[in-house]
């Protein structure tokens, strides 16, 4: 018997290959829809006191960035710290094979997407109902407070009993658990560092499930991996905040200067002089004749008929704001003392604006406006911020650099700059700052008009946080990013330098699949840490 010809065997091979490919492939195809389509019933299933959903998820794909929107599947409002360590431990046992991250919410302040999980799980963190809140009084009184609980919140049931927390941040409408993942800075850090120096005590959910309690002296490393890590090593569920007592009032004063270096000088003075102010930060002020004016409805001008002739005639400004906490009682000291520690600062003399309020109102005044941006429909717009942290050594070639040459126009939002003490800073945290005795936060915190293609349009903007951060890179300033976003794993470990070995090691022990926080883009689901 003849055998068939070979090119028809081999055609017939042929056909027999592609045949068992597609239904190869037609079969993973299968098994991967019956997989993800199990998935919500799998999460249904699990015995929860809150409640998942499904439909509306809209909310937990935008934040205050307003330039990113990424759809989760689902989004968990839980009532409890246990039913966020069920949902995690039930992925964590799924394995690498899902493909389901986990992403934490609070007050939807983050700027790139960062608490976004792009068909994964958002826990919307001020669902978050126990512990409730506990203020315990004494020689070194404390408050304990969910993750999910707004500093605003806490301020005003501290208040209750004369006291409230150390260090803020400027807007206070954030939750504990986002701003100790970052740091929480403001002008209070100088004297007693960032949010994450005035924490005693944590509870975290790690990308395991499991329910850890952690301090200096209890599970320290997770306790300092979690403070500024970016939610990468696990879920602030549980936090124990240094009280003091509170003053019931503020001496509020704005005085401008119009050299660079008297400024920086008269900053760095008063932050390594002990107790003469409360809170120190400062602003820049590009081509604002109109300033004072809008000043004058809630400051006084200490000469009003000097401040009435000040034209600022087109030069950039740097005003020096700093605050005086006293009650009562104590006013005619205080007025004497301020008087004093001000007659040794080189400010230009005619813009010296004072006014007084009680605590809370100035700890909350970005809340005002907040409030009548909303009322003009200008809040929800895209807000590309960049906020950088710059060694003492170098601010004066940035200032040259960038508000000499790059901005030279009004900027659309405030642009803070202020000094702050690295002796304040916790090296064992996961938060990267510059490695000098005293550096500067300097924040470009713009919002964009939707409609403009001009300087206060959105793209404009980028370009122009591109040219800053292009020129700290040629100039090697060795400048940090805060509230860091990079796109690439090779950026963040730049970013991180020599300290990125140790993020990783943290990593690998307290979320080794990479389940949470996918929105920094640190990270992929089910990473290799060889």
């Amino acid at each position: 018997m003849r055998s068939p010809p070979l090119g028809l065997v081999r055609e017939h091979t042929i056909l027999f290959l592609k045949g068992f490919m597609i239904l190869f492939f037609s079969f993973i195809t299968l098994r991967l829809n019956f997989c993800v389509s199990s998935i919500p019933y799998s999460l249904k299933s699990l015995p929860l006191e809150g409640h998942f959903n499904f439909d509306d998820v809209s909310h937990a794909a935008r934040d205050f960035g307003n330039r990113y929107q990424y759809y989760p599947m689902s989004v968990l409002h839980p009532k409890s710290v246990s039913d966020i360590a069920v949902i995690i431990k039930h992925i964590w046992q799924m394995g690498p094979s899902s493909q389901l991250t986990v992403a934490a919410r609070g007050h939807g302040h983050s700027l790139q997407g960062q608490a976004q999980a792009h068909g994964g799980l958002v826990i919307n963190m001020e669902s978050l109902k126990f512990p409730e809140m506990q203020v315990y009084t004494g020689n070194s009184p404390y408050v304990d407070v969910n993750g999910g609980e707004l500093w605003i919140n806490i301020l005003r049931e501290s208040l209750r009993y004369g006291l409230a927390p150390r260090s803020w941040t400027d807007y206070l409408h954030l939750t504990v658990g986002g701003t100790l993942s970052n740091a929480g800075i403001s002008g209070q850090a100088f004297r007693h560092g960032p949010q994450i120096s005035n924490v005693q005590q944590l509870e975290i959910v790690t990308g395991k499930g499991e329910v850890v309690s952690c301090s200096e002296e209890q599970n320290g490393e997770l306790f300092h991996s979690v403070l500024g890590g970016l939610g990468q090593f696990g879920i602030i569920t549980r936090a124990r905040i240094v009280l003091e007592p509170a003053p019931s009032k503020v001496k509020w004063i704005r005085l401008l200067y119009a050299d660079f270096t008297a400024f920086t000088r008269d900053q760095e003075k008063l932050i390594s002089s002990g107790r003469k102010f409360d809170y120190i930060e400062g602003f820049v002020i590009i081509n604002r004749t109109g300033l004072l004016n809008n000043w004058r409805s809630s400051f006084k001008p200490q000469d009003p008929v000097r401040a009435s002739h000040f034209k600022s005639d087109g030069r950039t400004l740097f005003c020096l704001e700093l605050a005086k906490y006293f009650n009562l009682e104590d006013s005619d000291a205080v007025n004497e003392e301020v008087e004093e520690h001000l007659s040794h600062l080189n400010y230009i003399p005619s813009t010296l604006f004072l006014t007084e309020v009680t605590y809370i109102d100035f700890l909350d005044r970005v809340h005002v406006s907040e409030v009548k941006l909303r009322s003009k429909g200008l809040w929800d717009v895209p807000h590309p911020w960049l906020n950088l942290f710059i060694p003492k050594s170098k601010i004066h070639d940035f200032a040259e650099g960038v508000f000499g040459k790059i901005l030279t126009e009004t900027n659309n939002g405030p642009i803070l700059i202020y000094p702050v003490n690295k002796s304040k800073w916790d090296n064992r945290t996961s938060v990267v700052i510059p490695d000098e005795d005293i550096f500067y936060l300097v924040a470009f915190l713009t919002s964009a008009v939707p409609t403009s293609d001009g300087p206060q349009g959105l793209e404009y903007i980028l370009t122009q946080n591109k040219r800053i951060l292009e020129y700290c890179e040629s100039a090697r300033l060795g400048v940090k990013q805060y509230l860091p976003h990079y796109t690439a794993q090779e950026e963040w470990r730049a970013h991180f330098g020599p300290r990125w070995e140790a993020f990783l090691q943290r990593k690998s022990a307290y979320d080794p699949l990479a389940i949470l926080a996918p929105g920094q883009r640190i990270f992929q689901k089910a990473i290799s840490f060889s």
